[in-house]
């Protein structure tokens, strides 16, 4: 238990994956689900006063008449999706969280709302010039690895039709210099976040080079400990484009986040609008 515990103390190699896809373990995706669905937090999804922001600058710049298919990468549970349905747009969302796919089948159903949901690694995804329209929205992009962002570039621009746009953004570099490198810990008697039973939390956050950051925490409980590693990268306009550009995109817009607001050097996140140059 000891030598567990120490190793999973180290610091992984870049883009180290965690051993497990633990959005899906039982309690993290339940206590993930919770974060998503409170409208005042940011920590899964953004305030649900920015998501509808978002939505309705999204409709109004890339109107759903001249955008009608849209597909929304790493949809968690539906928070966009239902939006983008409700303001006119045939929607498909994709993610990878079983709890969070169930819960926005669910939901939509409720509402009668005509969503088509696919439980699937967007990284495996296979559409074929079926959309005019993706969203990759909350900075997923910068949690992939250099080789995962390129196939995610190459899965969404096979996924769009010739002259299909897609919306995402990043963290910037001013995120990256606000970022503290510490090492903390904190008990939790009666369970939280990470599992039910009472545990000891240590977070390392640490800066790696090409302005990537790394959040470890290793978790330890009675009979075990486990390392989970939430990796970012962050980007200037420049560095951005030019891994959209590789992809066969080209750039329409640069704005500060994706409400459409203007970016600057200061703005703690940036978003890119793209547009899909030829047919596959």
């Amino acid at each position: 238990m000891f030598n567990t515990f120490i190793n999973a103390l180290q610091l992984p190699p870049l883009y180290k994956p965690s051993a497990t896809n633990f959005w899906d373990e039982e309690h993290i995706s339940q206590q993930m689900l919770a974060a998503h669905l409170d409208k005042n937090f940011e920590g899964a999804s953004r305030k649900f006063t920015f998501i509808d922001a978002s939505a309705d600058w999204i409709k109004n710049n890339l109107p759903p008449r001249q955008f009608p298919q849209l597909l929304d990468v790493g949809c968690g549970p539906g928070l966009y999706t239902e939006r983008f349905c409700s303001l006119g747009y045939q929607v498909t969302g994709i993610d990878f969280s079983k709890r969070s796919i169930a819960y926005a089948k669910h939901s939509a159903q409720k509402q009668t709302l005509a969503i088509d949901y696919h439980y699937q690694d967007y990284l495996t995804m296979d559409f074929y010039s079926a959309f005019d329209l993706a969203t990759f929205i909350y900075c997923d992009y910068g949690a992939l690895s250099t080789a995962n962002r390129a196939l995610i570039l190459q899965k969404i621009y096979q996924a769009l039709k010739p002259g299909g746009r897609l919306l995402l953004d990043v963290f910037s570099l001013a995120k990256f210099q606000a970022f503290a490198e510490a090492r903390t810990w904190e008990h939790f008697p009666l369970g939280g976040f990470w599992r039910a039973e009472p545990y000891l939390e240590i977070k390392n956050c640490v800066k790696y080079p090409e302005h990537v950051t790394l959040e470890q925490y290793v978790i330890v409980t009675d009979t075990r400990s486990d390392a989970f590693y939430i990796w970012n990268t962050y980007f200037t306009p420049d560095k951005l484009e030019k891994e959209t550009t590789a992809a066969g995109f080209r750039t329409i817009a640069l704005y500060g986040d994706v409400s459409g607001s203007t970016y600057s050097a200061a703005s703690p996140a940036l978003a890119l609008l793209v547009e899909k140059q030829f047919a596959a």
